[in-house]
């Protein structure tokens, strides 16, 4: 069965197109050039940017009578070697990318091309009930549920002629702990917060006898925002069937093998920290994470870096590119992972340090005329001082989507946008987000104007005009959100991906939050009519959505026209034309155009517009 990318639903193996919405099942468009790519091939031949999926196959032996060997069953019924090009399974989906490096004893690990990337694994197959995963496989599905991203994805398991298989996400490609630090950006309170993310980590995996998977070098990444991950898991060993446990000592081992690898002077307290973990005098995780959080106190105090690189006196915590008062979360409420009580929390307020913006709109491919508006208005003032920099930065980005008779969609939109920018001009002096009664206000003004020209103009029925609206206004690391109608505001984080922040006013939603299941609300007939909208009714049938949010990690947003939000296109390509415009070094206008050229490819049936904020945030620094 193969499951449409675009509409998610099911379809016969041997469909090309999807019998629902028409999405290719065979192909999809190269991120970079457009072209059309095969969803078997690994990169696109007209440019060369890599389209696969891969995963990373890891495959051992599970009974002591198989022979090992570099051997595994492709598809046949004798044993071949595992090279470049084979099969790693019986239905020839799962495709050997790169040569092995010699065997090891008990496993063998490569990267593999997924060649039916639309098929549903067994895992998330009817006949998981009946498939035996595997132990090591059931592991990763528990702790990934449990403490989340810093776990690799399981995509698939399976066990077979004495050996198991599993897929995991492939992050080969994610920077290595070692080189962030010996990055000079790197400050000495990130560092700080990773060691406590991997003492964390050790006592969360201290009951499935997985410590061993942080004392590997090479199994420590870091992601773009400076998280810590696991490329794997690594277990204890066994000796006579019994489990050689690990300890801290060996974990300071590692530590002290980071820091004299980089370079990077120890002086202080982490001397003594690190000079006490091996020589065992540090027992428990609770004593350990306590003299770290000592450490960070410390750092966060206006006295010499604990741990400088060379020649570097000082670098700024505005460097620091991560949300750091919550570098890793667990689920403490687990019996299966280990109580730290009575460890301090440090919370670390945050600032802007950068805020850019870029937006366009375009008539897409069939309508005659362009009833989408967006206003963008940025204000920015640069601080600078001998220990780093902030900014100090207001802005206010809407969007609108006009419908209603010859050219009133247009007016309308217009008339909302001008509205709004003139009355926040004249509303927003302070330093401060207006407030929640203020937002209204202004809403409830852009309403009364179109009200006000539709009776002016005598418009009944369809040809009264009127608009959505989403509209977010920033203050430094503040942020404010009204919208009417069903244009979007999606908001884009390496923490939690991509969320869409407002709710539809529309009668599908509306049914749904009543309640009804939403096979049946979108079922109806007008499941799309609008409920809410800018200018067709007076004051009393508009209720702005209002709400507020805090920025504690770098932020996009993303106002979105229905044009580019229709057949969940959002959703479907954020990882290919979104996440990579949260780094500062992607450009923002290219991005866009990216975007409505994507839509149109798509969604052409309609006007696209999007407006793409990126707010990067550092903790502030202490006065």
């Amino acid at each position: 069965m193969l499951i449409c990318p675009q509409c998610k639903s099911e379809n016969p193996d041997n469909n090309k197109f999807c019998q629902k919405c028409g999405t290719s099942l065979s192909s999809k468009i190269c991120p970079q050039c457009s072209s059309l790519v095969a969803l078997n091939q690994n990169s696109c031949d007209n440019c060369g940017t890599k389209t696969g999926l891969v995963w990373w196959a890891i495959i051992s032996k599970t009974e002591k009578q198989i022979p090992v060997a570099t051997t595994i069953k492709a598809n046949s019924d004798v044993s071949t070697p595992l090279t470049v090009g084979l099969y790693i399974d019986a239905q020839q989906r799962y495709q050997v990318l790169e040569p092995l490096p010699p065997p090891a004893p008990k496993e063998i690990q490569c990267k593999v091309l997924d060649c039916q990337p639309l098929q549903i694994s067994l895992l998330k197959a009817d006949t998981i009930k009946t498939v035996e995963i595997g132990e090591t496989a059931q592991t990763y599905l528990t702790l990934r549920s449990r403490l989340g991203e810093v776990i690799p994805i399981l995509h698939d398991a399976w066990q077979q002629d004495g050996r198991q298989v599993i897929l995991l996400s492939d992050r080969t490609l994610e920077r290595h702990l070692l080189e962030l630090w010996q990055d000079n950006s790197t400050t000495a309170l990130h560092i700080n917060q990773l060691l406590q993310a991997m003492t964390e980590l050790w006592a969360a995996l201290t009951p499935w006898n997985a410590c061993r998977s942080l004392l590997e070098l090479s199994n420590l990444r870091v992601n773009a925002l400076g998280t810590l991950a696991l490329q794997r898991l690594y277990f204890d060993e066994t000796v006579n069937g019994n489990s050689v446990q690990v300890n801290l000592q060996e974990l300071g081992k590692v530590w002290q093998h980071l820091f004299g690898e980089s370079q990077r002077t120890k002086v202080g307290a982490m001397v003594e920290l690190l000079a006490q973990m091996q020589a065992g005098e540090i027992q428990t995780v609770a004593k350990l994470q306590s003299l770290l959080a000592a450490i960070a106190k410390q750092l966060l105090s206006p006295s010499p870096s604990l741990f400088p690189l060379p020649r570097v006196e000082k670098i700024s915590p505005s460097a620091v590119d991560i949300d750091l008062s919550t570098v890793i979360q667990f689920d403490k409420s687990s019996p299966n992972v280990m109580q730290i009580d009575d460890t301090p929390t440090i919370v670390l307020p945050m600032q802007l340090i950068g805020l850019e913006d870029a937006g366009l709109t375009d008539v897409g491919g069939q309508r005659q005329h362009n009833e989408d508006c967006f206003g963008i208005e940025t204000a920015v003032n640069k601080l600078e001082f001998p220990r780093g920099k902030n900014i100090q930065a207001r802005g206010l980005y809407i969007l609108c989507d006009g419908m209603g008779g010859h050219a009133g969609g247009e007016v309308a939109s217009s008339m909302a946008v001008k509205t709004l920018q003139q009355y926040f001009q004249e509303n927003w002096l302070g330093a401060q987000l207006p407030s929640e009664e203020v937002i209204r206000k202004a809403v409830q003004l852009a309403n009364k104007v179109i009200y006000d020209a539709n009776q002016q103009d005598s418009r009944s029925g369809v040809g009264r005009m009127g608009t959505t609206l989403v509209m977010v206004l920033l203050q430094d690391n503040q942020v404010a959100v009204a919208h009417v109608g069903d244009s979007r505001l999606y908001r884009l984080n390496r923490k939690i991906g991509l969320q869409q922040v407002t709710l539809d006013h529309e009668v599908g939603q509306r049914e749904i939050l009543r309640g009804i299941e939403p096979g049946l609300a979108y079922a109806r007939p007008d499941a799309y009519q609008l409920t809410q909208a800018l200018g067709p009714r007076d004051e009393n049938y508009v209720n702005p959505d209002v709400q507020f949010l805090e920025l504690n990690e770098d932020n996009l947003f993303i106002l979105a026209s229905d044009g580019l939000s229709d057949n969940n296109l959002v959703e479907q390509y954020w990882q290919s034309h979104l996440e990579p415009l949260l780094s500062s070094s992607s450009n923002l206008e290219q991005g866009v155009n990216a975007l409505i050229d994507l839509a149109n490819q798509y969604n052409g049936h309609d006007n696209i517009t999007a407006v793409v904020v990126r707010a990067k945030v550092a903790p502030r620094q202490s006065s």
